[in-house]
């Protein structure tokens, strides 16, 4: 079982998800978004699928960054299928400097550097 934890509170938007929020999830094997906007740039890529934690394929269709106030987030996978922006705990600590705490109501990602 994964442990994830939400990054500030996420809002539904009309959809019933948002695309603003990123949810730390330390089973995931990639940074994740479903949406092309959050991308710096997007290179495509032949439709691999990804497995979901129910077996279910989904298709990836391009890998990117994606820049966020507060993480730069290289190797993104761009999947349009997915219902949520996921940030993978340890490919944040891979690529760059941070210090992901834990609690029982709360995580915290601090960047190092600043």
């Amino acid at each position: 079982m994964s442990a994830s934890s939400f990054v500030g509170q996420l809002p539904h938007s009309s959809s019933g998800m948002s695309h603003s929020k990123w949810v730390l999830d330390s089973g995931a094997s990639h940074h994740m978004s479903p949406d092309s906007s959050n991308f710096t740039f997007v290179s495509p890529s032949s439709s691999i699928p990804i497995m979901t934690v129910d077996g279910t394929p989904i298709p990836l269709a391009g890998v990117g960054s994606v820049v966020t106030p507060h993480l730069s987030l290289p190797n993104v996978y761009f999947i349009p299928n997915l219902k949520l922006n996921l940030a993978y705990v340890s490919q944040i600590c891979d690529y760059g400097d941070y210090l992901i705490m834990f609690s029982g109501s709360f995580c915290c990602v601090q960047d190092l550097q600043s």
